[in-house]
């Protein structure tokens, strides 16, 4: 038997989602004074919660047949992820939140001996060709469009008018992106546990990513992406444009990838060709390594809650 209590976990997933993946989608616009901060929101959340139910049941499909779940794994793993995420935040690591829930799901397959190997390497497969792929579709994005608005020779007054739209249009396609792409993360253990089908997990877990937009959303503004490289209107129109198509594409395709992961490559490619001494090296290593400890870290503490809980009250498991 389930209660409010199981779902905990997710609806913190969700939460976190929302606060930390806006500044990805309207934080360059707001914090350039392009869009107010609650037209941002409010655009942001139409736009998820749109993505959330139309593409979202793709990635609740692929990440809920990772291994089978009891509502009670489900809410192990969702809180070993949920704890993973804090603890790196707490040491200012960035914190993928797509590869928490997977490494708190790990931590379940390997517990109960139903390691599925190749659902586990396409998603994998995915994170690492996510960064790269923004990375490489950055280049064009940005050589094509400078070259389009160079053309129109506009003066100061229609270049702010044209970044303004621009920057909202964007925004709200990230959003839709966002939505379709993350919402896995917060409801797919419990289609896993049969609890929920994946029109109600996607439900679900959109009303808490739209929660966190809210509620936690503006204390992060302007800090994706800043400690890389200085963005511009136009890099960063470039670079939300390169992270919507590339997260959109992992929507169609039923796997999750972070959104951040995408904005990062696609600013780390804007930076390549603005000229390598822009890129802050030391800063991008210090995010390739939370890239990689997340998912490792979320699993070691799904293995430690599971094992506790199993220890403690073994008819509970």
């Amino acid at each position: 038997m389930f209660t409010p209590f199981h779902f905990l976990g997710g609806a913190f997933l969700g939460w976190s989602i929302g606060g930390m993946d806006f500044a990805a989608l309207f934080g360059a616009a707001i914090s350039a004074k392009m869009v107010r901060y609650w037209h941002g929101v409010a655009f942001a959340c139409i736009f998820c919660i749109l993505g959330c139910l139309i593409q979202g049941g793709q990635g609740i499909e692929t990440i809920s047949k990772l291994t089978t779940q009891s509502i009670n794994t489900a809410l192990i793993s969702s809180i070993a992820a949920a704890l993973a995420i804090t603890i790196l935040n707490i040491f200012k690591l960035p914190v993928p939140t797509s590869q928490a829930v997977v490494g708190g799901i790990a931590g379940i397959a390997i517990m109960t001996g139903n390691f599925r190997i190749e659902s586990f390497a396409k998603v994998i497969s995915c994170w690492i060709a996510t960064p790269v792929a923004g990375f490489i579709l950055a280049i064009p994005i940005y050589l094509i469009l400078g070259t389009i608005i160079n053309r129109f020779n506009f003066n100061i007054f229609q270049r702010d008018a044209f970044y303004r739209i621009s920057l909202i249009l964007v925004g709200c396609y990230a959003s839709y992106a966002m939505g379709a792409n993350t919402v896995a993360n917060v409801g797919a253990v419990f289609v896993g546990a049969k609890v929920m089908n994946s029109f109600q997990a996607a439900l679900f877990g959109g009303i808490f990513i739209l929660i966190g937009i809210i509620t936690f959303s503006k204390r992060v503004i302007g800090t994706v992406g800043s400690g890389i490289i200085k963005l511009d209107a136009f890099s960063s129109l470039s670079a939300v444009l390169t992270e919507a198509i590339t997260a959109h594409f992992f929507a169609c395709i039923g796997v999750p990838v972070s959104m951040t992961q995408a904005l990062i490559g696609a600013i780390v490619g804007i930076g390549i060709v603005r000229g390598f001494k822009s890129i802050r090296v030391g800063n991008l290593g210090r995010i390739l390594v939370g890239w990689i400890i997340m998912p490792i870290f979320a699993c070691i503490m799904c293995l430690i809650i599971y094992s506790l809980v199993k220890y403690i009250w073994p008819m509970w498991i």
